[in-house]
């Protein structure tokens, strides 16, 4: 780890290690950006080496799944995933939705110590018995308050009732039974009631920060009240000052005709900026977020897509230019910046044009 740059755990890696290490179903709970991923996945690997030297390695057959809602986040884990195992003879698999058919008629044959997937992609894929479940002894839902919501709860626990969680495992190689652990900036109040239909709630145990459900202290906030007709030349403004200070913006739109608005609004007015939203190609999605992480644009216009799970250290400056619908989301737009790692001079503005968006802004303050 020391090679890639990590030295000290941080505060929920620290919380998190033990009870994932010996067996425990965990909630892990903490702000944006501090390392959660990493949270949940040495201690995984530590233990996929424990088992693997007892267990008969099978095609298509974790040990450990990690399910995400989205591709890009699944992508995203599974790079980190194989930064960190590099070295240790573990086999990372990445499965993401797209040509599902043409996977189940010409199916992967590999063999696999740690899958990260999408939902979608793997419940068709359980489903139809391409890959195996009976050597899988730790599910990961990152991302947890999205998959436990109305979209996907459904789905969700179709697949889960299909693994044999234990209130507790007894971490042996190989164990018996499978361990759950959840992983959110957010999760929501009805989390019992949530995972009920799949495992005993009562085997939950969350760990969490003082920080949780709160926006990051350290990055000031600025609310401004605007009206509608203000908002493209008060951004202009704004995005051009930090241009000409280098620094990389991201700018948030509830919509994606707004998102591609802004962007074309900008590139008119003589500012390079590039679009992410949520009804683009996989591939050309990740190819303009990759342009804006690698430093070749400074400036993202993007809608909600890019605010859960997708990691960049770069952004210096969150706009949010329509202001979103709710205080989750909130706090997962401004969560892109100030993240571990990222640079100390970091600021969020937010343009507020609505009266219900002034209800929520008293909510945030006063979080």
């Amino acid at each position: 780890m020391s090679q890639l740059g990590y030295s000290l755990p941080t505060a929920i890696q620290a919380k998190s290690f033990l009870p994932i290490i010996q067996g425990h179903n965990t909630a892990v709970t903490a702000e944006t950006g501090c390392g959660k991923t990493l949270a949940y996945l040495l201690p995984i690997l530590q233990h996929i080496l424990e088992w693997k030297p007892h267990v008969q390695e099978d095609f298509n057959s974790p040990l450990a799944v990690v399910i995400t809602p989205s591709r890009e986040l699944a992508l995203q884990i599974g790079e980190v995933a194989q930064s960190i195992s590099q070295n240790l003879n573990i086999n990372i698999s990445t499965l993401v939705g797209g040509k599902t058919k043409q996977k189940m008629l010409n199916p992967p044959i590999e063999y696999c110590d740690m899958l990260i997937t999408t939902l979608g992609a793997y419940s068709k894929l359980v489903t139809t018995n391409i890959y195996k479940i009976h050597n899988v002894h730790h599910i990961v839902l990152d991302e947890a308050d999205s998959l436990l919501d109305d979209s996907f709860i459904d789905k969700l626990s179709y697949l889960m009732k299909k693994f044999s969680f234990q209130f507790k495992v007894d971490i042996k190689s190989p164990p018996e039974g499978c361990q759950v652990t959840l992983v959110s900036a957010t999760l929501p109040h009805e989390l019992p009631e949530a995972v009920n239909s799949f495992m005993d709630p009562q085997s939950l145990r969350t760990v969490t920060t003082n920080k949780i459900h709160k926006i990051l202290p350290h990055v000031p906030h600025k609310f401004l009240r605007i009206g509608k007709a203000q908002k493209p030349a008060e951004l202009l403004k704004l995005v051009q000052a930090d241009i000409n200070q280098q620094k990389p913006v991201m700018i948030f739109s509830n919509k994606t005709a707004t998102c591609d608005f802004v962007s074309m609004f900008l590139n008119e007015n003589n500012v390079e900026c590039i679009n992410v939203n949520g009804q683009m190609a996989v591939p050309l999605k990740l190819g303009k977020f990759e342009m804006f992480r690698s430093g070749k644009i400074n400036v993202l216009s993007c809608t909600d897509i890019a605010s859960r799970g997708l990691d960049t250290t770069r952004a210096r400056h969150i706009i949010n230019y329509d202001f979103p619908l709710y205080t989750a989301e909130y706090l997962h737009r401004t969560g892109r910046t100030g993240r571990l790692g990222s640079s100390t001079d970091c600021r969020v503005t937010n343009f507020v044009a609505w009266p219900r968006e002034i209800q929520l802004v008293q909510k945030i303050e006063a979080a």
